[in-house]
Order: C-alpha cells, then sequence, then structure tokens
C-alpha cells in the first residue's frame, strides 16, 4: 500500500442530495462543522511554517461530495488554498466528490482553482446494490465522469465499500475489476462500517447483516490489493480512519484500526503457507525486508499462530538484503504480490 501525504479537511454531508444507507460523514470524520476559508489559510499556513517543503503533499477537501455543494462556498475554500501552491509548497489540491456531480461546469471550475486529482465515490459496481444502499447513480455514471476527468487530465481516484447491504462476494470481485477498467491512478478500499443512526444500523437490527464474514472481506482485501498491485494502481487506503466518534458509534461491520496492515499480513501468509509446503519441514525459517516483521508474524502473531497449528514452527529474521514485498527461504524467493485467481469459487 501507498504512503499518501494529504491535509484533509472534511465538509461532512453538506452537498449530498442524498443520505445513503451507511452514511454518517460526521461521525466517520469525526467533525462536525463545516472548515471555513479562514480556517483552511490558517491551518495551511501552520503546517507549511511547521514543515517546510510540502511538495509531496496536497490539500484536500473530502467528505461531503465537493462538487455538489453551493459554488460560492466551493471557490471560497479553493481560493485560500491557493497562495499555498506552487514550488516549495503543497503540489496540488484533492477532492472527492459523487460521480453524478460532475459535468464540464464543474471541471471548468476545478481547473481555473488548481485541482489536480478528484475522487470518485463509486462504492460498488452492481446497480442492484447501489439502488438497495440508496445511493442515487449507477455504475454508468461513475464510468462517465471517470472518463471526463481523465480526458481533462485531471488524476482520478475511485473509492469501493467493501461488504454493502446486498452485496455478493462475486459483486466484489466484479466491482473491482469494472473500476480497473475506468483507469484509475489510485483507488481506497473501505470495508463497511455499520454505524448508529444509519439505515444500516436498521439492517444490523433485524438481522441478517452483515452478510459477509469477517474472512471473506479480509481475503478480499488482500486480493484487491494483489490486483491493484499488478494493475499499477496505488491503494492509497484500506479501511476507515479511527477516531474516537467513530470508535463511539461503531455496531458491526469491518473495522480494524490497521485493517491495511491485517491485509498485507495476509498476503505474507500465503507465501509462507508456500514456502512451509515447499520446505516439508516441521520447522520454516524466513528471512525479511527490514521493518516487516509485524507483517510476516501478523497482528498478535496470528500468522505464526496459523502455521502452528498445521504443524510448522516459524522462525523469521530482518535482512537488509531482501526485497521489499519478498520472502527469502533457503534459495527460494517468495513475492507476496505473486498473481493469483482472484475470482472466488
Amino acid at each position: 500500500m501507498t504512503k499518501h501525504k494529504t491535509l484533509a479537511f472534511f465538509i461532512p454531508h453538506r452537498g449530498c442530495p442524498h443520505q445513503c444507507s451507511f452514511c454518517d460523514q460526521r461521525t466517520i470524520s469525526g467533525t462536525v462543522q463545516a472548515p471555513t476559508p479562514e480556517e483552511v489559510t490558517q491551518t495551511c499556513q501552520a503546517m507549511l511554517e511547521r514543515s517546510g517543503s510540502l511538495e509531496s503533499a496536497e490539500i484536500a477537501f473530502f467528505g461531503g461530495s465537493f462538487t455538489a455543494v453551493e459554488p460560492a462556498y466551493q471557490i471560497a475554500l479553493l481560493e485560500a488554498a491557493q497562495p499555498f501552491l506552487g514550488e516549495g509548497m503543497f503540489s496540488g489540491i484533492r477532492i472527492s466528490t459523487r460521480p453524478d456531480a460532475v459535468d464540464s461546469a464543474v471541471l471548468e471550475r476545478l481547473e481555473r482553482y488548481h485541482v489536480t486529482a478528484v475522487e470518485l465515490g463509486a462504492q460498488s459496481m452492481c446497480d442492484r446494490v447501489l439502488y438497495q444502499n440508496e445511493r442515487g447513480h449507477d455504475a454508468q455514471a461513475v464510468r462517465q465522469a471517470s472518463a471526463m476527468l481523465r480526458e481533462r487530465g485531471f488524476s482520478l481516484g475511485l473509492q469501493q465499500m467493501v461488504g454493502l447491504y446486498g452485496s455478493t462476494l462475486q459483486d466484489e470481485y466484479d466491482t473491482l475489476e469494472q473500476l480497473l477498467a475506468c483507469q484509475p491512478e489510485t483507488l481506497r478500499i473501505y470495508p463497511t462500517a455499520v454505524l448508529e443512526g444509519t439505515k444500516l444500523a436498521e439492517y444490523y437490527f433485524r438481522g441478517g447483516y452483515p452478510q459477509l464474514s469477517q474472512e471473506e472481506v479480509l481475503d478480499y482485501c488482500a486480493d484487491a490489493l494483489c490486483r491493484c498491485h499488478h494493475a499499477g494502481v496505488r491503494v492509497i487506503r484500506l479501511g476507515l480512519h479511527d477516531t474516537p466518534s467513530l470508535r463511539e458509534h461503531l455496531l458491526a461491520g469491518y473495522f480494524h484500526p490497521a485493517y491495511g496492515e491485517l491485509a498485507e499480513s495476509r498476503l505474507y501468509l500465503r507465501q509462507l503457507k508456500a514456502a512451509a509446503a515447499d520446505c516439508g519441514k516441521p520447522e520454516l525459517f524466513v528471512e525479511t525486508a527490514p521493518r516487516t516483521m509485524s507483517k510476516v508474524l501478523g497482528q498478535h502473531g496470528c500468522n505464526r499462530k496459523a502455521l502452528a497449528e498445521q504443524g510448522v514452527s516459524l522462525r523469521v529474521r530482518e535482512n537488509a538484503a531482501v526485497a521489499a514485498g519478498t520472502l527469502l527461504a533457503g534459495q527460494q524467493v517468495y513475492e507476496i504480490f505473486r498473481k493469483r485467481c482472484i475470482k472466488p469459487v
């Protein structure tokens, strides 16, 4: 997964024409009040003074379908960001919005104020799932908006929610392929969290939701990381940001404060099992790249325990000569992003 630096401002719900089944942006972001232009200026200035050069970072407006809010407010926020763009400062502006809130007038405005990247909340590419979760748009809207953004030279990002109401495992794999067909540069993957006060919470209390198991979703996310790696698409976030507000209102779903590491650890486990099978001995010794020990062993040593259940004792050593994303067992190199069929059985 790729580290991505942003100075993020959240605009909860403002501009959203629909209340989707899963959504409570105030809880997710921990933010209640939308930022003022003055707050944008002050925060950007403070970060610049504290950090010096920020050429690898972006100013981001997330949360409330930015291009659907009233134009005057959009412009005020974008104008506040302008003095902080350029050499030695932020590299550009990133915004998130709905696929059905993109048109020529919107794109002209974004170009005028030096927006460089646009993320679309696609969530699913299954029309049935989109309808059941009250998204208010279909998959074709995602394709059309993606094409418009790429034609105008914006960096395209897409977002997928895994485990929405009514979504099957096959729907998730199909969604991933259709999102990749839109040719994004980046992808965010959000396993669904069930929050108090949402439509999903009602489904949860009635029973029968969530429908996918924790293992199914984790395995899917590991597959998605692998698939995106080979497609050349950067996964810049896997899992929701951990906030006190999120913890307070979380009822169920697939939340973990380090979900991305869980998924990467699952990829390491697959190769550990392959190495153990090749070794054919009760003890497996592997070497891994620096600062990857925790991913190899897994959360609370879960990977070591999984091998122990198969009668294999695991020893691990970090070695600077081992390339990132690989394991070395004897003379054999095991790549954690090794291709495999990602269609469920």
